[in-house]
Formats: C-alpha cells, sequence, structure tokens
C-alpha cells in the first residue's frame, strides 16, 4: 500500500520552486498517474500485482481520472498496469448536486420538515445552491431550511457543532489532536523521511487547499474539474469493479448525492439493498451492481460521518474485506 500527499501542500508534501506550489485538480491528476508509472517503472517487482486507486472526500473528483487513465494507457499499448478498480470513501463527485443534496438528505433525516421540504421542491425547482435573486419565495424556503441546519456539524450530523469560523473554539476532537502531535514529533518524522525543515508545523487539513462550496480559484490551486461523473461513466464499459461507501450521518458530501450519480450510470443491480454486519450487529448497507465486465459496491456505514475511517474503522475494514474476497458480480449481459 503506498500512500500519496497530494496536492502539494498537504501532509508533508512540498515544493523547492515557486512555480511548483501552484497546482489543480488537472494537475494533480497528471502528477498522480505520472508518480504511479515512475513507481512501477523503478519497481518492476510490484508491476503484476493487482493495482487499485483509492481516496476520500475531495479526491473523489480526482481518483476517477486517474484510474480511467490508467486503463485508456494499457489499451493504448502504453507501459501496462494490472489496474483492477478504485475504492472511494464518501467522495466529492460533482460540485452542485452534492452539495445540492444536502436539503434531501436534511429530510431524510428529519432535520427539516415535510413542510419545509415541500416548500423547497415547490418553489426552487430542485435548484437549492445556485438560487435566482428574484426569487423570493424560493429563498424564504431555504432560509427556513438554514435556519434548521446551520448549526448542525455537518461532517457527523450527531457531533456537538463547532464553529470553525470561531478563533475562539478548539473544533479538534481527540482523534485528531493526538495525530496532530504525533506527525510533529521529530522521530517520527525522521522515520517516516519527512525532510527536516521543509513544512513546518504538520496539520491534518491544508485550510488553504480545502474546498467549500462556490470556492473560488486561489493564487496557488485552480478547482477545474467540476464533476468526475463522466470518468466513472467511461469505467463503467472497462473492466473494473468499484466501491463507494459513506458514512450516513455526513452531511458533507451526503450519500444521497452518491445515490443519484450511481443511478445515473444506469446499471443493473446484481444484488439488491441488504444489511452487512460487524460481530453480530448491523454495521451498514450495501447493494452491488454490475454491467458486462463492470461491477460497482455501493456501501453507507451505519451511525458514519465523513471522517470514517476516524470514527469507524472497523465497520470499514469489513467493508473493503467484503468487497475484496467477494466473487466480481459480473453479468453475462
Amino acid at each position: 500500500m503506498i500512500y500519496m500527499d497530494m496536492p502539494v501542500g498537504s501532509g508533508f508534501s512540498y515544493a523547492v520552486t515557486e512555480e511548483g506550489w501552484i497546482s489543480s485538480d488537472t494537475i494533480f491528476a497528471t502528477q498522480a498517474h505520472d508518480f504511479i508509472k515512475k513507481f512501477l517503472s523503478e519497481h518492476p517487482k510490484f508491476s503484476h500485482n493487482p493495482l487499485y486507486i483509492s481516496g476520500t472526500s475531495y479526491v473523489g473528483i480526482i481518483v476517477p481520472k486517474v484510474t480511467l487513465e490508467l486503463y485508456e494507457g494499457n489499451e493504448d499499448g502504453d507501459q501496462i498496469f494490472n489496474i483492477q478498480g478504485y475504492i472511494l470513501c464518501n467522495p466529492l463527485t460533482n460540485k452542485f448536486m452534492d452539495f445540492n443534496s444536502r436539503l434531501e438528505y436534511a429530510y431524510r433525516m428529519a432535520l427539516i420538515s415535510n413542510d419545509i421540504h415541500k416548500s423547497a421542491i415547490d418553489n426552487c425547482h430542485g435548484n437549492y445552491v445556485d438560487i435566482n435573486s428574484a426569487n423570493s419565495a424560493c429563498a424564504n424556503s431555504l432560509q427556513r431550511y438554514e435556519e434548521c441546519t446551520s448549526h448542525i456539524q455537518t461532517n457527523n450530523i450527531l457531533d456537538p457543532f463547532c464553529d470553525e469560523n470561531d478563533p475562539t473554539l478548539d473544533c479538534d476532537t481527540d482523534e485528531v489532536k493526538a495525530i496532530n502531535k504525533w506527525a510533529n514529533i521529530e522521530v517520527v518524522q525522521q522515520a517516516l523521511k519527512v525532510h527536516e525543515g521543509m513544512i513546518g508545523r504538520w496539520v491534518m487539513i491544508n485550510q488553504t487547499l480545502r474546498y467549500i462550496q462556490g470556492k473560488n480559484d486561489t493564487s496557488c490551486y485552480s478547482y477545474d474539474i467540476f464533476s468526475s461523473f463522466s470518468y466513472h461513466k467511461k469505467l463503467s464499459s472497462k473492466r473494473c469493479r468499484a466501491l463507494i461507501f459513506s458514512g450516513d450521518h455526513d452531511m458533507t458530501f451526503p450519500y444521497v448525492g452518491v445515490e443519484q450519480w450511481i443511478a445515473s450510470l444506469n446499471l443493473q443491480v446484481e444484488a439488491p439493498w441488504k444489511p452487512f454486519y460487524v460481530d453480530d450487529q448491523v454495521g451498514g448497507y450495501e447493494m452491488k451492481y454490475a454491467q458486462n465486465n463492470y461491477s460497482l459496491t455501493f456501501a453507507t456505514v451505519k451511525g458514519g460521518g465523513h471522517s470514517l475511517l476516524l470514527g469507524n474503522q472497523r465497520e470499514s475494514l469489513v467493508v473493503a474485506q467484503r468487497w475484496f474476497s467477494s466473487q466480481t458480480y459480473l453479468s453475462d449481459s
């Protein structure tokens, strides 16, 4: 397993030139692709191992593009990879759809009433993000929605609300504090071969790079891929396996939006929605799709938020283990 700190400025990554600090979604994907090619070229003993590309959150914009480029490189007779598929956790896929799905999610989770939900549908015509300023009825509906949800912690709707924009508050969880402390220990960085003095203090999230709804490009980063759906669609014609899983209490990129774009792939259902179990308890739910040589498993983790791998490690591990050990669920059609 290889972890990549990307784009530049995240994790322990850094640039040695001023130009090197400038990046974008497209550059991010290209550099990830180039790294994989270079690594396997320099370490050919790994070249026949099954290759899966994975990522979480915003990297849902990047991973499908990188995965598709590896498949297309194989088809073009480029350096051959044993690419098998990709894995995404709580992914961002479409910078309109995923944020737009928050209202429907709020309704399903009883954060807004039937009346507010119906009012928004009737007045906003399915668009809760790019609001027409002349549509006062829609604005009023969304004001009621905001009143009900503005103090909900989007990373996990069950967590206490903490305003990250208030400098007097410390919103880091105990897990995040422990990770921040560990990653800044000198001997830890030495063991990880971190180049001394290149990044300053390690932080879990680089706020300069962090994407929020409607964020414009910055001087160092261009958010130039609006949606990764087209890459998913092209991958659905490949001999490829996909695992997509979401915490069902994540309102950052709700499972509702994930369901919407998966439905748009128009795949056949191989195995209907059903629970999976962890230690004899329901750990979440999953369903499987397959068409020709492509298969996709979609799972939700019960009680999980946006940081699934911090708060729901056991359930997430079971989801991954079940997927890796399962049959490919490829149909004959």
